[in-house]
């Protein structure tokens, strides 16, 4: 998983990324903070090794938050609050994925503008996970409908260039 998206965007990690990560491992089993820098070390084939000084104050923003509780053995455990925002990232990261594959494949065009969209999104995604636990569900629901339309609309453009350049290529 981690190491297939890291050879795409080279080794920086992008603004929060490791929020979401951490969810995610969360969402599979209780891990210590220990536990989570070895998973991401081992999962990025080394490329990328978060320091104790990201994760634990993250773990402690998550607490905070009410994603994640501690558990008596010092493991950290997601929440339900925390499993219904990491679905609906979920869901969005699945359309967005589409959405770059279908970029990836019209050549450096789909490329560039693949790249330019991973750093939008991951601003984007970073804010509204910063602010998901504070918005209604009417709140999210228009946010998630709103950019699920322009995902439809990337597709849209995607397929023109993609037959603009079947008929260049004829």
């Amino acid at each position: 998983m981690i190491s297939e998206w890291l050879s795409r965007v080279g080794s920086a990690i992008p603004r929060g990324f490791s929020r979401q990560y951490i969810l995610s491992l969360l969402k599979v089993q209780p891990m210590t903070g220990k536990e989570i820098i070895d998973k991401a070390t081992v999962q990025s084939g080394g490329k990328w090794k978060p320091s104790p000084g990201l994760i634990y104050p993250l773990l402690g923003r998550l607490l905070e938050e009410g994603l994640v509780t501690e558990e008596k053995d010092g493991k950290y455990a997601i929440t339900k609050k925390g499993l219904e925002i990491t679905s609906d990232l979920e869901s969005f990261g699945n359309i967005l994925q589409k959405q770059i594959d279908v970029m990836l494949r019209v050549g450096n065009v789909g490329k560039f503008m693949a790249m330019d969209l991973i750093d939008r999104v991951t601003s984007i995604g970073s804010t509204l996970s910063s602010n998901l636990d504070s918005m209604t569900q009417t709140e999210r629901d228009k946010y998630k409908e709103f950019l699920q339309s322009e995902l439809r609309k990337l597709d849209e453009q995607g397929a023109r260039d993609t037959a603009k350049q079947k008929v260049d290529i004829q």
